[in-house]
């Protein structure tokens, strides 16, 4: 631990040494889902990389305290309850069961804490009155609205002017505002609407204040790292900063700011209107979850990445290649002790340099399958293994990936079937009957199970 970690701070707009405020309890906070509906790959990227930072803190920190919340007031959240004739809390606990399923599905581990907002909604008020009575925040019409010129910093986690703000914004033209600019942390709710009783009538929070409350609650008033995607640099995490910073009597909300890149499908962003959205609770019917994960994991996170069926492809190899070096490891046992070597280590730390850490694991694939000395297998194991277990792979045993199949699918034969053609092949082979050896071997593949013959005799996985 000599040498810190780096980290691209989307403030400064550039690569920092990482210095927690406190090294024996490290804080991040990273905007979770709003559970209206399905996610989408978009939406799992930052779930899966800042669980690969997680665990790169864990590893180095005796303490990491890692938030995600859960968004279950929403106008959407509101609009699917209308639709449905149910209140918003069966639509909003059926997808946040669905999310986490999901985002397991890909390996996400469980956060510290998941906060949902409603459950914060005290905080959220009280936040509001310090924001009120310090001058940056006003009631006007039901509404309590911050206003934006009463903070310097406006605009320097995004870098822009006030011209391109207000563009950014999309900003609704009302006329109780004070500046065009000044966003909702409390609006009215009709009697038809989900509604909380506050000092400014019944209502509901903005979706910007809810963050800031829920990371005072659990974290503090200053955390160390806050996370997300790009696409909320602006207006969200700008209006979270103003809002904590001037709640908090000018402290530090967060202290280093990390946002993953967009998403495209075949080179497209996605959107509904196109119809490449990409729901991952269906992907994960006819894709390995963990083929995903790696697809998320092959490009460097501040990075855009293209989603194609080319590069899935590409990632099921990867991963037989990886779990191939462990399955011809066989009852090999790890080396005692034994964990990541330095330079995988390296590249995590430097700024979560996924593809460079990548790269090394696949070396230590490259020589075990080199490898001779037992000694030496069962430290390269040990290296995989551990590797894999800070980027989320490589945890399940081989046999179960080559043995992966989609969920739904009529065709394919289940793996007694599959055992059972496979003893009459050998069957076949021993009698020199190798035209019924390859008959059988013809029929699985056509079916979409791969048969290999190896030294140490038949495997078999899905295509």
């Amino acid at each position: 631990m000599d040498t810190p970690m780096q980290l691209h701070n989307t403030l400064t707009g550039r690569k920092e040494a990482f210095v927690p405020l406190d090294p024996q309890r490290v804080t991040m906070y990273v905007c979770g889902p709003t559970v209206y509906s399905y996610a989408h790959i978009g939406n799992a990227r930052p779930a899966v990389v800042f669980d690969v930072l997680a665990r790169v803190l864990r590893r180095r920190y005796p303490q990491v305290v890692y938030v995600r919340n859960i968004t279950d007031i929403d106008d959407k959240i509101n609009a699917a309850a209308v639709k449905e004739g149910v209140e918003i809390g069966v639509i909003a606990q059926r997808y946040e069961k669905i999310y986490l399923e999901d985002m397991a599905a890909l390996g996400v581990q469980p956060t510290d804490f998941a906060p949902r907002v409603t459950e914060h909604l005290p905080t959220i008020i009280a936040m509001i009155q310090r924001l009120i009575d310090s001058g940056h925040a006003y009631e006007a019409k039901g509404h309590v609205m911050f206003h934006t010129l009463s903070f310097d910093g406006y605009g320097k986690l995004s870098k822009r002017d006030e011209q391109a703000l207000m563009a950014g914004a999309r900003v609704e033209v009302a006329p109780y505002k004070k500046h065009a600019g000044d966003f909702v942390l409390w609006k009215p709710s009709t009697d038809e609407q989900p509604g909380w009783d506050s000092p400014w009538g019944r209502g509901r929070p903005g979706w910007h204040i809810e963050c800031s409350a829920m990371a005072e609650a659990l974290l503090g008033e200053t955390i160390d790292i806050h996370g997300g995607g790009i696409d909320l640099v602006f207006p969200h995490h700008e209006n979270e900063i103003a809002q904590s910073t001037c709640s908090h009597g000018g402290k530090t909300f967060a202290r280093y700011w990390l946002h993953n890149g967009f998403l495209n499908v075949d080179s497209q962003k996605m959107s509904k209107s196109v119809g490449n959205v990409l729901l991952v609770h269906e992907l994960l019917k006819s894709l390995p979850g963990e083929a995903m994960r790696l697809v998320l994991l092959t490009g460097h996170y501040r990075q855009p990445i293209d989603w194609t069926d080319e590069v899935i492809g590409e990632a099921r190899k990867k991963l037989d290649r990886l779990y191939g070096a462990l399955r011809d490891l066989g009852d090999v046992a790890p080396a005692a002790g034994v964990t990541a070597p330095e330079a995988f280590i390296s590249a995590l730390e430097d700024d979560l340099n996924t593809p460079m850490a990548l790269a090394e694991l696949f070396e230590l694939a490259r020589r075990a399958n080199k490898a001779d000395d037992a000694a030496e297998k069962a430290q390269l194991k040990a290296q995989m293994l551990d590797a894999g277990l800070l980027l989320g792979l490589l945890q399940q045993a081989p046999e179960d990936w080559f043995s992966w199949s989609p969920a739904v699918d009529g065709e394919r034969p289940g793996a007694e079937e599959i055992e059972a053609l496979l003893a009459q092949r050998a069957d076949a082979r021993a009698n020199k009957q190798w035209a019924e050896s390859d008959r059988i071997r013809d029929e699985l593949k056509a079916r979409g199970v791969l048969v290999e013959d190896s030294k140490d005799g038949q495997r078999w996985r899905y295509l």
